[in-house]
């Protein structure tokens, strides 16, 4: 793996929370990835995923109350790799999403590396491809 696996990606940013959003941003930024959104509510996410050419995904599942879970639905029918970001970690999540990472909060720089690239390269090689996005190409 190079030193920077997730350099290029496009990775879209679902946070409510505007604190840990920046932080997010920041971290995705030192990662090499441009960060598309960051979205704070359901319907946010899914205008960007109608727009935007979208690699990778960072899921927080509770938005102001709503799961996010249309959006991991959306995600995994276009083979888009995502990991979920939780308070709560795998608790939070319905079975239908057991098979996806969960970064239990805080988390560190290293963990989101290392969660998003298996994700990205679970994703590649059930394909048996290169990562790819899903909606428009630029």
């Amino acid at each position: 793996m190079s030193d920077k696996p997730l350099a290029g990606l496009h990775v879209l940013l679902v946070e409510d929370e505007a604190l840990v959003a920046m932080m997010l941003e920041d971290m995705l930024g030192d990662l090499g990835c441009t960060v598309v959104g960051p979205a704070a509510r359901l319907e946010d996410a899914q205008r960007l995923l109608d727009k935007e050419e979208i690699d990778a995904a960072v899921l927080d599942i509770n938005l102001a109350g709503e799961k996010v879970f249309p959006v991991a639905d959306r995600l995994d029918s276009n083979h888009v790799p995502f990991v979920f970001a939780s308070g709560y970690g795998e608790a939070g999540l319905d079975q239908r999403h057991k098979t996806h990472k969960v970064l239990q909060k805080p988390y560190s720089l290293a963990a989101l590396r290392q969660a998003l690239a298996q994700e990205v390269m679970r994703s590649a090689a059930g394909r048996g491809s290169e990562p790819g996005g899903s909606g428009p190409k630029h």
